[in-house]
């Protein structure tokens, strides 16, 4: 399973409280800016029980998109040391889309949220309808790109391990089912090809 690291850009999203990350397994990074003097008492308290998974960097200077490359930089680092890294930029800032665009193409998983909600682990462990989960299947194929399942065993694992293997034989058969008859992707003697928008990316 990947490790999903969460890298927020504080001068652009401020979330009061980490509450809605507990019970899972991130690696927290905040990007302080060099004018951000205070930080809410709820946000420490939260960062320090996430203990060694969670840190902040100050940045030292001010300069135009000086965090965001302190953001890129630190991605880059993570990368290379862990393969499996999954990054979530929060940031409303579209600054980031390009990089996190050639990312991808280079096989490195990253996706940029406009708030911690967004992100496709938090939002899965609450789908409830088949709609719901359709969605967010759709949403994590379309953020593979290229490195999306070509088979349909590798595919039903892709979304057994997105729903945290919570679900059972038959779910799994019936959400590809779904896909298919949503006309989401085309079935050929086991092969998958992807049909819009998750082949858009």
């Amino acid at each position: 399973m990947k490790n999903n690291y969460i890298l927020i850009d504080y001068e652009n999203v401020q979330p009061k409280s980490l509450s809605i990350l507990n019970g899972y397994d991130f690696r927290v990074i905040i990007f302080i800016g060099a004018n951000q003097t205070k930080i809410p008492f709820d946000l420490v308290s939260a960062v320090q029980e996430f203990g060694s998974n969670a840190k902040y960097i100050k940045i030292g200077e001010n300069g135009p998109n000086a965090l965001d490359f302190h953001i890129a930089f630190y991605m880059g680092q993570i990368a290379e040391k862990d393969p499996d890294a999954y990054f979530h930029v929060i940031s409303k800032d579209t600054g980031f889309d390009p990089l996190i665009k050639h990312l991808r193409e280079r096989k490195i998983f990253a996706q940029r949220e406009t708030e911690l909600a967004e992100i496709p682990l938090l939002r899965t462990s609450s789908a409830q309808s088949t709609e719901e989960k359709v969605a967010a299947i759709v949403e994590r194929l379309t953020a593979l790109g290229h490195a999306r399942p070509r088979k349909v065993k590798t595919l039903k694992n892709s979304i057994h391990a997105l729903f945290m293997k919570r679900l059972e034989e038959k779910e799994l058969d019936f959400l590809v089912e779904q896909m298919r008859t949503q006309k989401l992707i085309i079935v050929e003697d086991e092969k998958i090809s992807y049909q819009p928008p998750i082949s858009q990316s």
